[in-house]
């Protein structure tokens, strides 16, 4: 009986140099088992071509089809999800207390956890996570975690969901960056990535795995095409602190809160534009500029092919090439879960104490109103009305991206709203999730440059959405 894996593996005939066009294919037809490329060289076909055509579509239905069931509308990803925590039941939370501890003691046991200071804060940090994850599954609150906007939204909104989204949602991945569709995709958009956002084609497959799904599900395809070689730190970093913003689904909540569902289709585009016009600009200022263009740490590094002549023809090819060198279905998505189940580890520990240190900064002290006075200017400039609001509202998003709409909701002025809604998701950077994600990879992004980025894309959304708003509304 043939494996999955063995169905992967090419024939010795398939046997080529890494000169990067291994596998080429085209119309002309040459001997039997090959075909003439757009280069005019005669190339072996890879075997199981079916592979590429039917895993990607798959992938592509899981990410980014919404269908509903049961009443709920969502991608079908989510519904998996949902099917995951029936089955499990009573033991989700307990499930999530499994890998926060795994994540806690993982750090002790490497001994990751004297590489440098950052590390050691993050791994004691992750102690008081667990605590506060074995006192929530029990579902103990003490203390200010009692508060319905701290413990709870914690461990409910944020630790279970990203807990168990991204190994499930891990599983699937594989489907997308194994068998040839990043490729794919990357050389048809490569001309509209490259010069706009200095990144490969093969990063719009994060970008919109990010606003369809789930940005801690884009991080996980970042991280692992990263230790790949088919990014560079650089390209990585911009990906992760450019593209990997909150989801669709997520976005209602926030419009619902605001009252905005009625400019829902004008909120949802704007908000895709803008949050993209920024990162356009900041990959071309520090900090993003200053980090090093150079491929993981001992790791070659593959850089996406550019293609002259028929587009098309070459993307095909490139996905050829991908196809041949893929792992099985087997292998490639036990890869992908066990990289979820350390992401989700390392993850939610973070949640639970950096996020909780956040939310109990903008809850109870006046560090975020303090913040605030450095967007005054700016929303006094572009006009927005109260300008001491605005800036509070959009500097607590660093503590969690939620947070400004609620400082905001129920304002009569709408131009307000919608600008600190936009600006809470193009803000990107939070401490409550998206910081504690970045970190757990292996994207060479510090926690100093992720704040002077946060305070870049803020002022740049709020110079941008502002004027739209009053123009618009």
């Amino acid at each position: 009986m043939t494996t999955p894996d063995a169905l992967a593996a090419p024939g010795p005939e398939d046997a080529r140099t890494s000169s990067g066009d291994e596998y080429f294919t085209g119309s002309a037809t040459g001997r039997a088992g090959s075909v003439i490329g757009a280069d005019g060289t005669e190339r072996a076909i890879p075997p199981h071509r079916w592979r590429f055509l039917l895993y990607s579509a798959i992938g592509l239905a899981m990410f980014f089809v919404s269908i509903e069931i049961g009443g709920k509308s969502t991608i079908l990803v989510d519904h998996v999800l949902t099917l995951v925590q029936r089955v499990l039941g009573a033991a989700v939370p307990w499930v999530v207390v499994a890998l926060v501890a795994f994540g806690t003691i993982r750090p002790f046991v490497t001994g990751s956890w004297r590489k440098g200071a950052l590390r050691t804060v993050f791994a004691l940090a992750n102690v008081v996570g667990l605590v506060v994850a074995v006192c929530a599954a029990a579902g103990y609150y003490p203390g200010p975690l009692a508060n319905p906007d701290i413990g709870p939204f914690l461990w409910e909104k944020l630790a279970i969901p990203v807990g168990l989204i991204v190994p499930v949602g891990a599983v699937f991945l594989a489907l997308l960056i194994n068998y040839g569709l990043m490729e794919f995709v990357g050389v048809l958009v490569q001309p509209i990535m490259r010069p706009l956002w200095k990144v490969p084609g093969r990063a719009a497959v994060d970008a919109v795995a990010s606003f369809v799904g789930s940005y801690s599900l884009a991080l996980l395809i970042t991280d692992k095409v990263y230790r790949e070689g088919r990014y560079t730190g650089r390209e990585a970093a911009i990906i992760a602190t450019g593209f990997s913003t909150v989801s669709a689904t997520f976005m209602v909540i926030v419009a619902s809160t605001l009252d905005l569902m009625h400019h829902w289709t004008l909120y949802f585009f704007l908000t895709l534009v803008v949050t993209f016009a920024v990162t356009a600009i900041t990959v071309r200022i520090p900090p993003l500029r200053g980090v090093p263009d150079e491929p993981f740490e001992g790791v070659d590094h593959a850089p996406e092919p550019v293609p002259t002549g028929n587009r098309f023809a070459h993307a095909w090819d490139e996905a050829m090439r991908a196809l041949a060198g893929a792992p099985g279905l087997v292998r490639g998505t036990w890869s992908t879960f066990k990289d979820g189940v350390l992401m989700s580890s390392a993850i939610v520990p973070s949640i639970l104490s950096i996020g909780l240190a956040g939310l109990l900064l903008a809850t109870y002290t006046p560090v975020f109103d303090l913040i605030g006075w450095i967007f005054v200017p700016v929303a006094a400039l572009v006009g927005l009305p109260e300008p001491a609001l605005a800036g509070k509202a959009v500097a607590v998003g660093i503590a969690e991206m939620f947070l400004p709409a609620t400082v905001v909701a129920g304002h009569e002025s709408e131009v307000l709203r919608f600008t600190v809604g936009v600006t809470a998701v193009s803000q990107i950077v939070f401490f409550s999730a998206l910081v504690p994600s970045i970190l757990a990879t292996s994207i060479p992004v510090s926690v100093g440059r992720l704040v002077i980025l946060w305070l870049e894309r803020v002022i740049l959304t709020i110079l941008i959405t502002a004027p739209l708003a009053h123009l618009l509304l």
